[in-house]
């Protein structure tokens, strides 16, 4: 039962879970939820088959019917719930974790994430109590859904002239196959275009600079202006400039203000997870965008979106929110809107990495992992150094800490599934960065014995 967490039940399938875990999921969900009629998609991880049909046999035994709309991305569900108003809905899929890994993405109505503190959670404790699935006199039914062409019309109304622009694009062997030719046609330099759960050429996490290696490469070799690559199941999606340098995924949330603040003037709220720059909100406020920090993972960013009504936001992990988009994310949408956004800028002789060099004004750590047992004493011993020896512009508490001082801030957090401890920095100067880098070195590895 190691396989819920925070914002899904995910794990190594057969170990962390199994088709009877599936089952019970797919049995309690109807009553959870309230739904007597479920969405269900799946990706096309090797495993993905078998708890699709036991997911659907809980489902019917429970007395639900079950709308299936086949192999999907994890937007495709989410629009899927939203548009034709179901109550709940599923996704198989393990998103960006290798080819072992499976696991379930829970929503319910307006496609609104189901987490562990809003339901898997209470899944999991009758499962643990051991509740029986005792099968409805009736039972659902199976009903085959095809949502493809619905889906891709409301993408392709975001879709600008790229005719300007070359782009290389890789796509993980995963989900975003089902659309990339029909949205980008063939214009793109494609890598590893065929869906293929078994993830042959790398893992489907663009977030390891090891897996955006062979995408570098075609940038390089084809002079593109811009390269873009998504995770497995196409929620999350990142870019690398023209001169082959990854973007830190934060730095394009401000970039996505060109198009929804300043072309289409939607003044408001933008949402930031914890973790992102402080160069975001500098850059987005002379636009009209009021940053709102909230914490990280889809559980939380889509209903904190939906509660301000923000335009729009995004994640340090590829993650992009669109109010157009029932509040939910999708790497999809995200791709044609920032390809949009980077074909104007260079009709304007504006490159990437030139538009990026104006927002990104600081030097920063990236997220850095220490093992650590005691990670609630960790991570105060780090906050209550700093608070004691400098004076703090701003203090957040809502994720680990966010404290921010007049020329640096950082974060540190708990992993919500491993002894991990995960800390960011930005500072103004490389020199600052290093010494506060350093410090908190010293002060987890002597106290708290952090690797």
């Amino acid at each position: 039962m190691g396989a819920f967490h925070a914002y899904d039940i995910r794990g190594v399938y057969n170990v962390d879970f199994d088709k009877d875990v599936a089952y019970k999921v797919g049995y309690f969900i109807p009553e959870l939820l309230a739904a007597d009629k479920v969405l269900v998609g799946r990706d096309a991880r090797v495993s993905s088959p078998e708890i699709h049909e036991y997911l659907l046999k809980g489902i019917t035994d429970a007395g639900a019917d079950v709308y299936d709309i086949g192999l999907s991305t994890t937007p495709m569900v989410y629009f899927g719930t939203a548009n034709y108003g179901f109550k709940a809905s599923v996704q198989i899929t393990a998103s960006h974790n290798p080819a072992k890994y499976n696991g379930l993405k829970v929503s319910r109505e307006n496609a609104l994430p189901v987490g562990f503190d809003t339901g898997l959670g209470q899944i999991k404790d009758w499962i643990e109590d051991g509740r029986e699935c005792v099968p409805a006199p009736v039972k659902g039914q199976v009903h085959m859904m095809d949502i493809k062409a619905d889906y891709l019309a409301f993408l392709l109304k975001y879709k600008g002239d790229w005719s300007g622009l070359k782009i290389a694009m890789d796509v993980s062997n995963g989900m975003a196959s089902l659309f990339v030719r029909d949205i980008f046609g063939d214009q793109p330099a494609y890598i590893y275009e065929q869906m293929d759960g078994s993830f042959p050429n790398h893992e489907p996490n663009p977030l390891v600079q090891e897996n955006v290696a062979d995408l570098k490469k075609l940038v390089a070799e084809t002079k593109s202006d811009i390269g873009v690559i998504f995770d497995g199941d196409a929620d999350r999606v990142m870019f690398v400039d023209e001169n082959s340098r990854f973007v830190s995924p934060d730095l394009m949330i401000a970039v996505l203000g060109h198009y929804f603040l300043e072309e289409r003037g939607e003044k408001g709220y933008v949402h930031q997870d914890i973790r992102s720059s402080k160069a975001v909100g500098e850059y987005l406020a002379p636009m009209g965008g009021v940053m709102n920090t909230w914490r990280v993972g889809r559980a939380y960013a889509a209903l904190k979106l939906r509660e301000i009504d923000g335009v729009f936001g995004g994640e340090l992990a590829g993650h992009y929110y669109f109010r157009d988009f029932f509040y939910s994310d999708s790497g999809l949408l995200a791709a044609i809107l920032i390809l949009n956004v980077v074909a104007k800028m260079k009709a304007q002789g504006v490159s990437l990495s030139q538009l990026i060099a104006r927002i990104e004004k600081y030097q920063n750590s990236g997220e850095i992992n220490f093992r650590v047992e005691d990670k609630k004493g960790a991570m105060d011993a780090v906050r209550d150094y700093f608070m004691s020896t400098e004076k703090s512009t701003a203090y957040m508490d809502f994720d680990g800490y966010r404290v921010e001082f007049p020329d640096w801030w950082f974060n540190i957090r708990p992993s919500n599934t491993e002894p991990y401890l995960r800390f960011l920095c930005e500072a103004n100067s490389k020199e600052l960065l290093d010494e506060k880098v350093a410090k908190v070195r010293e002060i987890l590895t002597k106290q708290f014995g952090a690797e």
